[in-house]
């Protein structure tokens, strides 16, 4: 059984940056793609980046390109999403997921395992 395990979230201030970690155990996440997804309060779950699996391709929603950078240490087991220049916008639940497949996908159906999130939130 896959488990995903996310940390790193917390309360910032606008500006400010926190860099989430989400560990695999059970499975390794070595061939297969990453994503990164976020749902805010009263919002839909949506993703914010994806990285397939050796990292070399990734997605960024346009909301957060030029801020946000996924990557992944394969020798870990972890992925890492470093959020910079927060915005209160930001504010939401972040989930880590693993794909089936090895290339990125920014469609939630291409992720089987799903961690529990961790909250961010960033005041103005």
């Amino acid at each position: 059984q896959v488990q995903l395990v996310e940390s790193g979230g917390g309360l910032v201030q606008a500006g400010a940056s926190l860099k989430l970690s989400c560990a695999a155990s059970g499975r390794t996440l070595s061939n297969y793609a990453m994503g990164w997804f976020r749902q805010a309060p009263g919002k839909e779950r949506d993703i914010v980046a994806a990285i397939s699996w050796n990292g070399r391709n990734t997605y960024y929603t346009d909301s957060v390109k030029g801020r946000f950078t996924i990557s992944r240490d394969n020798a870990k087991n972890t992925v890492y999403l470093q959020m910079n220049s927060l915005k209160p916008e930001d504010t939401a639940v972040y989930y880590c997921a693993q794909s089936l497949a090895a290339s990125t996908s920014y469609s939630q159906d291409a992720y089987h395992y799903w961690g529990q999130g961790t909250q961010v939130t960033v005041s103005s």
